[in-house]
């Protein structure tokens, strides 16, 4: 009789049930009760045999990292910074990214809970069900940059049947409000009259974040904010496109949701025969690598990445060590590098109109 054999008889025999039903428990299978289930450990622990890796109840000390793309370079700065974090406490990262006709984030979230992971942080890319399912599994989690509208979840759902304390995510994120207030003062100050927004889906949370403070600071400078909100894929093509419309409407400056954005905006401009800064401000977000080298130089919103990732790290090993988790979120302040992309806008003769004095607008 194989070794595997013999123990398989010794179980079943031990507990009193089939060496089918001692596999299946074996194998994560369904079809066998709580209890026999139990017993099944129980018996492979009294007979001195090692439960399988998935069974043993102690987590790996892995941390899945998952980011909805590698394109954009916003993402591999993030991964960098919560990487060099978690390798620093002795946890071993696990980058999981979406490709073309490859998993999902939601196929990498079933894949990392298979792996025991200690832990996981999420750059965006789930939808609010499936944040939902998450809660529900009990895995340690942090958001990066990936806000979520927990109030859109059923309440029973948000709330410890336990203690009835309140559940959720710890958030880790940008304040999309204070990034656009700066980049509205600035092209303000400027002389810009005319400022549109450009920015992902409706649906992403960050992106409507920014359409909301762009619509308070256009109704508290006195004017109308319809027309100049711009939605667009987080790429070049997509940055490119939706400026088109925008710039079509007379917008001498565009406050993009990203660098790669920002870019395609840029190529926009030029492809109607309008120049960069003088015809059309450009500001991006991110300030993502090698922005410094673009022509012109793009104006843009910096992310403190380093410090979030240090914070979502932080976040997590709390969980790890037993902390419960709450859905409060750590905004970040970013910080608005002006360079060549924004200048004055032009008066209708070709003159360069006067900045006027910066102000908080």
């Amino acid at each position: 009789m194989r070794p595997m054999t013999r123990r398989l008889a010794e179980v079943a025999k031990k507990v009193g049930v089939s060496q089918a039903t001692v596999s299946r428990v074996l194998n994560g299978r369904t079809g066998v009760s709580d209890a026999t289930r139990q017993a099944v450990l129980t018996a492979i622990d009294v007979l001195g045999y090692e439960r399988p890796t998935q069974l043993r109840g102690v987590r790996a000390r892995l941390v899945g990292l998952v980011v909805p793309e590698l394109q954009n370079p916003i993402f591999p700065a993030l991964a960098e910074g919560v990487g060099g974090a978690l390798v620093q406490l002795g946890f071993t990262p696990v980058l999981c990214t979406r490709t073309a006709g490859g998993l999902t984030e939601a196929e990498y979230v079933t894949m990392l809970l298979d792996q025991q992971v200690s832990g996981v942080v999420f750059c965006g890319g789930l939808s609010t069900q499936e944040y939902g399912q998450l809660l529900g599994r009990g895995v340690p989690v942090v958001l990066l940059n990936a806000a979520v509208d927990f109030s859109a979840l059923p309440p029973t759902l948000l709330v410890d049947p336990v203690h009835g304390s309140k559940l959720g995510f710890p958030q880790v994120s940008t304040d999309d409000h204070a990034a656009v207030e700066q980049a509205f003062t600035h092209l303000w100050a400027l002389g810009h009259r005319r400022i549109s927004l450009l920015v992902g889906p409706a649906e992403h949370m960050p992106s409507r974040r920014k359409a909301e403070a762009f619509a308070r600071l256009c109704a508290r400078t006195g004017t109308d904010p319809r027309g100049r909100i711009g939605h667009a894929l987080f790429s070049f093509e997509g940055g490119q496109a939706a400026a088109h419309e925008l710039l079509a409407t007379g917008a001498t400056a565009l406050i993009c949701g990203s660098d790669i954005v920002a870019l395609g905006a840029a190529r926009a401009a030029r492809r109607l025969g309008l120049e960069v800064p003088h015809d059309v401000s450009v500001v991006g977000y991110d300030d993502s690598a090698f922005m410094n080298y673009t022509d012109p130089p793009l104006t843009t919103l910096r992310q403190p990445i380093d410090a979030m990732a240090r914070a979502a790290v932080q976040l997590l090993l709390g969980q790890i060590d037993g902390g419960t988790p709450t859905p409060k979120e750590l905004l970040h302040e970013p910080e608005l590098v002006v360079r060549g992309s924004t200048a004055p806008p032009r008066a209708p003769g070709g003159r360069l109109l006067e900045g006027a004095r910066l102000t908080r607008v």
